[in-house]
């Protein structure tokens, strides 16, 4: 399978500043699953990158426990479901939770494009809609029943099983990040070692939810759209950690902080 470089210039076609006669609903809506109460930052971490990507509404379907520390941090969320253009589900999940798999259910069968992280991403082929799942080489490997090692030998081959498993679209994090859906493979670099920190697959799924909200907003998404926006919040991501990091340590708050500078890089 060919390969093909994603950078700033693929980017900035997929990133979408409102129109004068935008409003909340038609800048994008974005549902949000996730958190847990053994989890609960993974919740504050996605809101805060989804909303710093930019948005028309951030809408919360979590335990009110973490909905309230999402609060304190971001009161513009809203708490409770509704419509939206897009949702993100899976990060910061307890699997053993019931009523956390309900919640995945109802974002699987919503039919909008969905993000899928952590456990959740094996539920892809369930989904009503299109998708895009977003793990780590150890989640894959559990996906595809094989060992890490195999992953790492052959990612891009692993991450072509995978989406053809589940049909979605599939970003395997990694130092290099790569975005998978048939013939398609998109390569994202640059991002730095530094970011190899909890959370952070927690602020990509954010970003990348609220990229896919503002799209689906206008118009409805192809697969391909899909593993473009993908590789787009990847870059986003990346550079915001570039930012954060400045050549030394950087937090996941840090690196939300700066996501708005790389969105208006982009814009312009």
């Amino acid at each position: 399978m060919a390969q093909r470089r994603w950078g700033v210039a693929d980017a900035a076609a997929w990133v979408s500043a409102p129109r004068a006669d935008d409003d909340k609903y038609s800048r994008g809506v974005l549902g949000v699953a996730a958190g847990s109460l053994r989890y609960p930052g993974a919740a504050v971490l996605v809101a805060e990158a989804a909303l710093r990507t930019g948005l028309g509404m951030l809408r919360l379907d979590v335990p009110p426990a973490v909905a309230s520390l999402v609060l304190q941090r971001r009161p513009e969320a809203v708490v409770g479901v509704g419509r939206a253009q897009a949702w993100v589900a899976g990060p910061g999940m307890d699997g053993d939770d019931t009523e956390a798999g309900a919640r995945v259910s109802a974002a699987i069968k919503a039919g909008t494009p969905l993000v899928l992280d952590a456990a959740s991403a094996s539920r892809a082929s369930e989904a009503a809609g299109r998708v895009i799942v977003t793990p780590h080489a150890g989640e894959l490997a559990r996906i595809l029943g094989v060992d890490r090692a195999a992953v790492l030998a052959d990612p891009v081959g692993s991450a072509a099983d995978a989406s053809k498993l589940l049909g979605a679209v599939v970003l395997l994090k990694g130092s290099t990040t790569r975005v998978v859906t048939g013939e398609t493979v998109l390569t994202v670099e640059g991002a730095p070692p530094w970011l190899a920190t909890a959370g952070a697959g927690d602020a990509l799924a954010g970003i990348l939810g609220a990229l896919l909200a503002t799209r689906a907003a206008r118009g409805a998404l192809d697969q391909d759209a899909l593993a473009s926006i993908a590789a787009t919040a990847a870059v986003v991501h990346g550079r915001a950690a570039t930012i954060a990091s400045a050549g030394g340590p950087l937090t996941i708050l840090g690196l939300c902080e700066a996501v708005p500078a790389v969105i208006r890089e982009l814009v312009r």
